[in-house]
């Protein structure tokens, strides 16, 4: 029987996948702006096909592509009436590919657009929109469940109640803008904190910032609580005065230059292992690449998948015309 996620942590670093809405966007799959996930009923072979791709690229965690498929944010596209249609296939195709390796499948919520601290309904509006996702993925059978990009601690930690009150591992994940605090002023060391208080299995960062510029704020984490450490970067350098990429007059569709490269991603991989992380994954303008190199940074993939030599005594290639191989 394969272990847990938990019990994987326990044992050593996890890696995750990568992003999915950006590459499939890139691939003409999903619509930039929208950004709803109805590719896994429209175009199911497209998100399989990714899977399939970080799958061997080392990944062993497989995240349904249930991010932004609550019933609100399917509204504006006119898709409300195929959420369940959406969120049942979405882990189905995650499931299916993860049983080509050992990859665990995690289903996922995030936020919704609808948390307003300062209207008393929306808390259990979101926790409605929360449970339908929650019961149609896990009758589907997700291993664990991942709650990310949260601006507001107060819509992670109602994702940690809907989590933990299906009896399922929650990881939830912070998204920290420029600032690095919570739309509701929380440090993060203080957000880790309330969110084990409220029983989350694993906490963490995610999205919006490059691995430079979210590290130093899993540190603080990692000083405040004891619980495994997850770390979801994006894979995009941004400059000093805005952290937050999607923030960019780049976003979504002039990206391409400020993606970081494989060797980048497997240096953030490295000093998250020693920083103490975790679940060690990457979020969006990760691909396959970069996965694969983060993979082999920790010792999951061999550096050189087998020996090869020029026979004839001349260079075969120009990785050995310009001595790329020394």
């Amino acid at each position: 029987m394969s272990k847990g996620i938990l019990e994987r942590l326990a044992a050593g670093p996890v890696l995750g996948d990568g992003g999915y809405l950006l590459e499939l966007e890139k691939r003409g799959y999903v619509q930039a702006g929208a950004f709803t996930p109805e590719v896994s009923i429209a175009h199911p072979s497209a998100v399989a096909e990714l899977h399939r791709e970080f799958l061997r690229a080392g990944a062993e965690v497989l995240q349904a592509l249930t991010f932004y498929a609550s019933e609100d944010k399917l509204a504006t596209v006119g898709l409300a009436d195929r959420l369940e249609d959406i969120n049942r296939a979405a882990v189905r195709i995650a499931r299916e590919v993860a049983a080509e390796g050992d990859a665990l499948v995690a289903g996922n919520i995030s936020l919704t657009w609808m948390y307003d601290p300062e209207d008393a309904g929306s808390s259990d509006h979101v926790r409605e929109l929360f449970d339908r996702q929650l019961a149609l993925q896990l009758e589907e059978g997700v291993d664990f469940v991942i709650g990310e990009t949260f601006s507001w601690l107060g819509e992670a930690l109602l994702a940690v109640e809907r989590i933990k009150a299906t009896g399922a591992v929650a990881l939830v994940t912070m998204a920290f803008d420029h600032r690095p605090v919570s739309y509701d002023e929380f440090a993060p060391a203080e957000c880790a904190r309330r969110l084990v208080e409220a029983g989350a299995d694993i906490v963490g960062v995610n999205c919006l910032r490059s691995p430079q510029t979210t590290l130093p704020l899993m540190r603080e984490m990692r000083a405040a609580v004891a619980v495994p450490l997850a770390c979801q970067p994006a894979a995009y350098r941004t400059p000093e005065h805005q952290h937050d990429f999607t923030a960019l007059p780049e976003f979504p569709q002039g990206l391409d230059p400020l993606q970081l490269s494989r060797a980048e991603m497997a240096a953030y991989a490295r000093e998250a292992k020693e920083l103490g992380v975790g679940y060690i994954g990457s979020c969006c303008g990760s691909v396959a690449g970069h996965v694969r190199a983060m993979a082999q940074a920790l010792g999951k993939l061999p550096s050189e998948e087998r020996d090869w030599k020029s026979k004839t005594g001349k260079p075969m290639s120009a990785y050995e015309f310009y001595g790329h191989d020394r």
